[in-house]
């Protein structure tokens, strides 16, 4: 893809250019603008674009493929070793993991994350909450700062994940099938987008464009965070949303303050506001449910936007 946001030339489908799945974008950019977050889960079946997306996201903020963890996974590849062809030949030599990797790429992605070991998947979580890496392992004895965006995928059908790995996931979002105009405007553009391949595309190039307008528009309200207020009302009203939702833990309305912070920062708003905090809460508390942290379904229900809709007004 010449001429993406961060120079590369992978040929992806620009971010721009994705029909649909608002949702998900929006968990995605949040995320991107306020780290602290922890991370997105994405939970849909299969065929619904949820790793194009991420992968698209990627190049918008990066400018190349995410940092992609494998399945069968060690913790040597993780967390980084000693490296075998050195060790061969007499000479000490450390190679680093993929979580080194994904903090000098801005991004680690899993697929099929409800797949993978809870060991490393623990270790992966614990490293995104507290911002260091620490390799204490076969004489290696190193402490870093690490800082990446997390990103996880799962298909429901094939299981879910633990409720105490799910609540250390940020946000979640459920991905659902596009409506019939969406899939009529997704085939548009996919075949749009394989008849550009290797040509000036004005629409190629129109993708690229927005997506370099969004790119310094994520990155503004990333710098300017610290300065969007939120007040002592707004912490409260997280709070009570959290407790009406009957979210289990306290992660929950932490986190929803610090998602409304973001999208305030991101609309270039001076102050949170109640609106944001709605816009957020599907987000952050869908999967700290009790229903859905004890392996129930994820989707938000109308009930429960009729329950925001009185709290917040």
């Amino acid at each position: 893809m010449t001429g993406a946001p961060g120079g590369s030339d992978v040929h992806i489908l620009p971010y721009s250019h994705v029909v649909g799945q608002a949702e998900l974008k929006l968990a995605l950019e949040l995320n991107y603008i306020a780290p602290r977050i922890g991370g997105v889960l994405i939970s849909g079946q299969r065929g619904t674009a949820k790793s194009t997306v991420v992968r698209a996201f990627s190049l918008l903020t990066g400018g190349e493929l995410p940092v992609t963890l494998p399945i069968n996974a060690t913790d040597d590849r993780v967390l980084g070793g000693w490296e075998l062809d050195a060790l061969m030949r007499g000479e000490a030599r450390t190679q680093p993991g993929l979580l080194e990797e994904a903090g000098e790429k801005g991004m680690l992605y899993i697929d099929e994350v409800n797949l993978l070991d809870d060991h490393i998947v623990n270790i992966i979580l614990d490293v995104v909450s507290t911002g260091v890496l620490s390799v204490q392992r076969e004489a290696i004895d190193t402490v870093r700062n690490i800082a990446f965006g997390l990103v996880g995928t799962m298909n429901p059908e094939e299981g879910g994940l633990r409720p105490q790995l799910l609540d250390r996931f940020g946000l979640m979002v459920a991905v659902s099938e596009l409506d019939q105009e969406q899939r009529r405007a997704m085939v548009l553009a996919v075949l749009r987008f394989d008849d550009a391949a290797g040509t000036d595309s004005p629409w190629l190039a129109e993708g690229l464009d927005w997506d370099r307008e969004l790119r310094e528009r994520l990155d503004r309200a990333k710098g300017g965070i610290q300065d969007v207020r939120l007040s002592e009302d707004i912490a409260k009203l997280c709070a009570d949303v959290a407790t009406r939702l009957r979210a289990v833990g306290h992660r929950g309305e932490v986190v929803t303050a610090w998602a409304a912070r973001a999208l305030a920062a991101f609309e270039e708003a001076d102050a949170v506001t109640a609106d944001h905090v709605r816009r957020v809460v599907p987000l952050s508390l869908r999967h700290r449910r009790p229903e859905a942290a004890h392996g129930g379904p994820v989707e938000w229900t109308a009930e429960e936007s009729e329950l925001l809709d009185g709290l917040l007004g």
